[in-house]
């Protein structure tokens, strides 16, 4: 620990200690750039660049990947070497549970049928595992590798208890939740919403959120980035209409983050700590403190603790180890199994049926065309973008392009992540969570699309 005296005043190496691994942080998740007219990070402009040189080999590499999660869990389970079992991190990796087991072995056969396109072609057409395998899965891989290796500069110089201190007042009465989860929303809304995901994760398994606390952020906080958001609305022909989109999905963002994590599921989840770990984060601030002062003390005090750059960088690559070989094949089980429903049975036209009068009290245009888009997000983020793409109504359009932005909960990505996660969510708690944000934040968005068409 930083020793201070009592004027609180710090040396200049141990602010500098805080500041500059916090700005380098700062910079690489949470400062935009512009690229190519782009709104972007620069982690995720790393990513893209690291895409793009192994734009062929990727598919291949990723496969190899599950392929030995797979074989390193099978091993483990039936031969339990010593060397795993006696090492706590290699033994979290693959001493899995019997339905990670199972889900790492589809997920590696899914994987490997759609790189050598053999087999079943529901599962390896472009439009199910194709989809994962050749354009999503990528993403991870680039996206994990750069946020795992640099997720320490925004965890362990004290950015996130000087941002607590600060912001506790605010999310504490409005959401619930400390102030330190306020820099998992920004993240995921300028970045991606699997890096705030990765950061959640990272701090619940670290005793800093509780089970409940980590629950509501991941699936509240794990926003759409604002260029996906372009995206979709480009796609349903509306990009000259981004300022009121982008305000209506904030709007409606909001009004579903105060109103869903206070039902069932997410009510319900315990303020305990994972392993029963808990770290005295320090957002209650003394009262001969303001929260500035408090602020500054936290962070110098948790920079402090750093002091071995090795122990920095094997961290890191713990962390990108962990979410490859843990997560990647999570997410290509379960995102090919969803879109495998979403293409090839009517599952999700079914499930669209009740909205229909929904959507025709709202005086919702083509309700019939549009009820499918309201569920089949949870399949994937694009598809009700690609399906109401071809609705004539501009409102129509405009609706089904706010929900599939904010109903956030996504099984070809952040889905399959917060299930490959040590987060407390479960397949059902998701579709819970999907439908129950799509129902607070759709009469909103058609209040909106009225006043605008």
């Amino acid at each position: 620990m930083i020793s201070q005296n009592k004027n609180n005043t710090y040396s200049t190496q141990a602010i500098l200690r805080f500041i500059i691994p916090s700005l380098i942080g700062a910079l690489l998740f949470m400062i935009p750039i512009s690229n190519n007219g782009e709104i972007t990070i620069p982690i995720a402009l790393f990513s893209k660049s690291l895409q793009g040189a192994l734009t062929d080999s990727l598919p291949a590499i990723t496969t190899i990947l599950m392929l030995l999660s797979f074989a390193g869990s099978i091993i483990t389970k039936i031969f339990k070497p010593s060397f795993i079992l006696k090492n706590s991190f290699l033994k979290s990796l693959f001493d899995v549970t019997p339905l990670w087991l199972i889900s790492r072995i589809i997920g590696a056969t899914f994987a490997l049928l759609t790189l050598l396109e053999v087999g079943p072609s529901a599962i390896w057409s472009e439009d199910t595992g194709g989809l994962l395998l050749f354009d999503l899965i990528p993403i991870l891989f680039s996206v994990f590798l750069f946020a795992g290796l640099f997720l320490p500069l925004l965890l362990n110089f004290g950015l996130l208890e000087f941002f607590g201190s600060l912001l506790n007042k605010i999310m504490r009465p409005i959401f619930n939740l400390p102030g330190r989860s306020s820099i998992d929303c920004i993240t995921s809304w300028l970045g991606d919403g699997t890096i705030g995901v990765l950061l959640t994760n990272k701090q619940y398994e670290e005793g800093y959120y509780t089970k409940r606390e980590a629950a509501v952020i991941a699936t509240t906080f794990s926003a759409v980035s604002i260029t996906f958001s372009l995206v979709v609305i480009a796609q349903v022909g509306l990009a000259h209409l981004f300022v009121p989109f982008y305000l209506t999905v904030t709007l409606s963002g909001v009004a579903a983050a105060i109103i869903v994590p206070r039902i069932p599921p997410l009510s319900r989840k315990l303020d305990s700590y994972y392993n029963d770990m808990k770290v005295n984060t320090g957002e209650v601030i003394p009262e001969d403190y303001t929260a500035l002062q408090w602020g500054v003390k936290q962070a110098v005090n948790k920079a402090g603790q750093q002091s071995n750059v090795g122990e920095f960088f094997i961290g890191g690559i713990k962390n990108v180890l962990d979410m490859w070989l843990g997560v990647i094949p999570i997410v290509m089980a379960f995102g090919t199994l969803a879109l495998v429903i979403a293409e090839f049975t009517p599952i999700f036209q079914w499930l669209g049926l009740p909205f229909i009068p929904l959507l025709k009290i709202m005086g919702v245009p083509y309700a019939a065309e549009a009820s499918q888009t309201l569920v089949i997000g949870f399949a994937d983020m694009f598809l009700p973008a690609i399906i109401g793409s071809r609705i004539e109504s501009e409102l129509t359009r405009f609706v089904i392009a706010c929900v599939s932005v904010t109903q956030l909960i996504y099984m070809s990505e952040v889905g399959g992540l917060l299930l490959g996660s040590k987060l407390p969510i479960n397949i059902k708690d998701l579709l819970l969570i999907f439908i129950q944000r799509t129902l607070v934040t759709l009469p909103i968005i058609v209040l909106i699309a009225h006043i605008i068409f």
